[in-house]
């Protein structure tokens, strides 16, 4: 008798979490140097093109630890082909088991606005921590602190209207049949 061993991710899922993680990076990096750097709208943009994205995944494969997996293949693709800080990582980790800590406690994964409700955790945890990390790199000189949060809020106000774009664009695809609830 042979024994079936069932895994948790399937193949095409973690292909797709790859492919939505690259993308989501790739995009970001092409948005705010077709902005020519970092202006209140290139920012606003990349932000909601993340958000949109990270919904988008969120919805397609609704199983735990999605985001917290796209967070690490996000970093890995970031660091490893893009030049990014590691100094992210651990507010980015942070804000992806918050995330999944209120996608678990809204009810698991296959609720109705669990995906909404972590990653706007993970946003607002993840630019948090940032604005945390910053100050303990900047507290002898707090006064940069000033310019910095500005840049965040204005990075934070594209995540919120990524949440509403990602929530159009998941209505879309359900009637093209891209995502299935």
């Amino acid at each position: 008798m042979q024994k079936v061993v069932r895994h948790y991710w399937e193949a095409r899922e973690l292909v797709l979490i790859g492919v939505f993680a690259a993308a989501a990076k790739l995009s970001s990096l092409l948005i705010a140097l077709a902005g020519g750097g970092m202006n209140p709208i290139s920012l606003v943009l990349k932000n909601l093109v993340y958000t949109t994205l990270m919904i988008v995944l969120l919805k397609k494969v609704q199983k735990q630890w999605t985001l917290l997996l796209f967070t690490v293949i996000g970093m890995i693709v970031s660091v490893g082909l893009m030049g990014g800080s590691l100094t992210l990582l651990p507010a980015a980790l942070a804000g992806a088991l918050l995330g999944e800590l209120v996608a678990k406690l809204t009810g698991g994964t296959n609720t109705p606005w669990a995906a909404y409700a972590a990653v706007a955790v993970f946003d607002l945890a993840m630019k948090g921590i940032s604005l945390g990390v910053s100050y303990l790199f900047l507290r002898e000189s707090p006064a940069l602190m000033t310019m910095i949060v500005p840049i965040v809020l204005c990075g934070y106000l594209g995540s919120v209207f990524g949440l509403w774009f990602g929530w159009k664009t998941v209505g879309e695809l359900k009637h093209a049949g891209f995502v299935r609830e």
